[in-house]
Formats: structure tokens, sequence, C-alpha cells
């Protein structure tokens, strides 16, 4: 292989439903960074049926170019239709990098793209940067050994250098209000020996708490809130501040409270306004999904904990008693505002 054929920085946009993930668009500022540095252009790839609608949005987002690939086989998501078409781009354009969501859908669907095309992929990426040595490889940094160590992966010799990267982990850029760019409708017919699966119905999970990904406070519990009881505090707690509860994996895995609220390496990377933390230590694997939120708040009855070297203010104290004391005086300044 060539590497010098391959050219360009391409960012798979998840969308479901004609709405487009938020972790796409997060892609889409990064990519334009990479591009720069690479002195390429970006190009979003758009899978689906009927969505020439989302491509002024992609547009605003950083995208240089759109390819869509607008095929009734893939207006619901299934592995193999979309690896074939994901193929089919990747051979057609020759990407140098193509960059995914490590979403449900782009954890299924990156990999196998990679074994059909015979090139790496590294997964589960928080940062990308391009090397300066001249040879304008991608670097891929990931956590290795349950976070304990950050590992710089390269894929020197082969093409396109593929990334899955965890949502909330790179920020979108500021969206640019009437944005255009070329669109490539690019064809591609999926042979039936890539669609021995049958959709029936798709049954969607109803739920009306907020995704931790999206809230701008959170307050977060820990080992140290003692039992699952306790949440009831932070409960309280986040309500008379305006945000949601999470967690840290020691309470997710002791039953606590559901997966989908835990914050980490394990977890979900958030970028709140405020993130409280309530009787976590701070363990390096918590610190990798929340040190980037504006303000960071701690309390803890440990003052060696790890969280106050992150912490913007520090409690040393009992959460379980400090925590309904703040939160009674929110309750009052929230009155007192309302006047």
């Amino acid at each position: 292989m060539d590497i010098q054929d391959y050219q360009g920085v391409y960012v798979f946009i998840q969308q479901v439903d004609g709405q487009v993930a938020g972790v796409s668009h997060e892609l889409l500022g990064k990519a334009k960074e990479l591009a720069q540095k690479m002195e390429t252009v970006v190009t979003a790839v758009l899978f689906g049926s009927g969505v020439s609608k989302l491509c002024g949005d992609l547009a605003s987002y950083g995208a240089d170019k759109i390819v869509m690939v607008d095929n009734k086989d893939l207006e619901i998501y299934s592995t193999k239709p979309y690896a074939y078409a994901m193929c089919k781009v990747i051979e057609h354009y020759k990407p140098a990098v193509v960059l995914y969501g490590a979403t449900a859908i782009g954890r299924d669907l990156a990999p196998r793209v990679a074994a059909r095309i015979r090139t790496g992929l590294t997964a589960d990426c928080t940062k990308l940067d391009v090397a300066e040595d001249g040879t304008k490889n991608l670097q891929m940094t990931r956590p290795a050994f349950g976070g304990n160590i950050m590992a710089t992966i390269i894929c020197p010799d082969y093409r396109p250098q593929m990334a899955t990267v965890r949502p909330g982990v790179m920020q979108k850029i500021k969206p640019v209000a009437g944005a255009s760019v070329p669109v490539d409708s690019f064809a591609v017919e999926i042979p039936e020996s890539e669609k021995d699966v049958q959709i029936l119905g798709v049954v969607k999970k109803e739920s009306h708490k907020m995704d931790i990904q999206d809230a701008k406070i959170l307050v977060s519990g820990g080992r140290g809130m003692g039992a699952p009881e306790n949440f009831k505090i932070l409960e309280d707690c986040a309500k008379a501040l305006g945000g949601t509860v999470s967690s840290s994996r020691a309470c997710v895995d002791a039953g606590w409270v559901e997966k989908d609220l835990q914050v980490g390496q394990t977890g979900k990377t958030v970028r709140p306004n405020l993130y409280l933390a309530c009787g976590i230590s701070g363990a390096i694997q918590h610190l990798a999904g929340m040190e980037e939120s504006d303000v960071i708040i701690a309390v803890n009855k440990d003052e060696s904990a790890p969280i106050f070297e992150v912490a913007d203010y520090g409690v040393v104290g009992d959460a379980l008693k400090v925590i309904p004391l703040f939160t009674e005086n929110v309750k009052k300044a929230m009155a007192e505002r309302a006047k």
C-alpha cells in the first residue's frame, strides 16, 4: 500500500431517527484541528435514508465536505450493511484517517471495518494528535492497564488510521450558522449476502431521566455515601440545583445505582458546569471521566483523598452531614432570588 495515496480526515456520522449523535459533532471539531496540522480537509460520512436534511448541520460543525450514502437498506443501523458501505467509501475515497464515536454503534462498526480493509484500530481514545516528525501519523492516546498509564499508538504502515473516541472527551466547535459545503452522493448497492439479518422492529427505551453527559450540574456519589438509600440526599441536592445525580464505579458495582449513571474510565465522560463529588476518593479511573468539568467541589472525610487535587473547592467532612446543609442553603438562596 502506498500511504501517500490516502488523504483527508473522515468522520463517521452516527444518526438515529434523523438526529445526529453529539459525539459526531465533537469529532468534527477535533477532525478540523487534525486536518489543519495535516494540511488536508474534513469529510463527514453520512449513512441513512432521506438524510440530506442533516447536511447543513454537519457543515455548521466543521465538515468541509460530505459523502452521503442514501440507501433504504441503511435506514436503521445493521452491522453488515453499514460495514459493507463504509468499506466501499474507504476503498473509493482513500482517507488517511477515519474517526468513529465509541458508542454502541461505533464500537460494533469500527472493528469490523478495520478487519475487512486490513488496517489497525485504536479503541476508546481520549486524545488525538498529529506527529511532528514529518510523517503526519495520527497519534492515538488511550488508557491502558486499567487506566494506570496512557498509551500513545500509531499506525505507520497501513491506511486509513482508525480510532474510536469516547463521547464527551472532545469539545464541539461553535456552530457556524448557515454554513454550506459540497455534498457527494455516493451510490452503494448492498448485496443480499450482506443482508442476512432482518430487522422486524425497534424497541425504544423510554426514559425521563436526563443523560449525565448532557447535564450542566452533576451531584455525584461514591462509596462514602455508605448505602444506596443515602443517594436520596444527593437527589434532593441535585433537584435544588437543577441538575441530576451521577455515581462512581464502586456504587454501580455494589448495585446501588444504574450503570448509565457511572462517571469514569469504564463509564461516561462528562463536562458539566458544576461537578459536586460526594464521598468519592478520586481514583484515576474516575478522574479521567470528570476532570474537565468547569467547577469541581469535593466533599470527603479523608483530607488526603486524590479528589482534592483536581477540586476547585474542597470540604473535609462527612457528605451525609454536609450535603443536607448545603441543600438547605441552596433552597434558601433560590427562594431569595425568586422574590
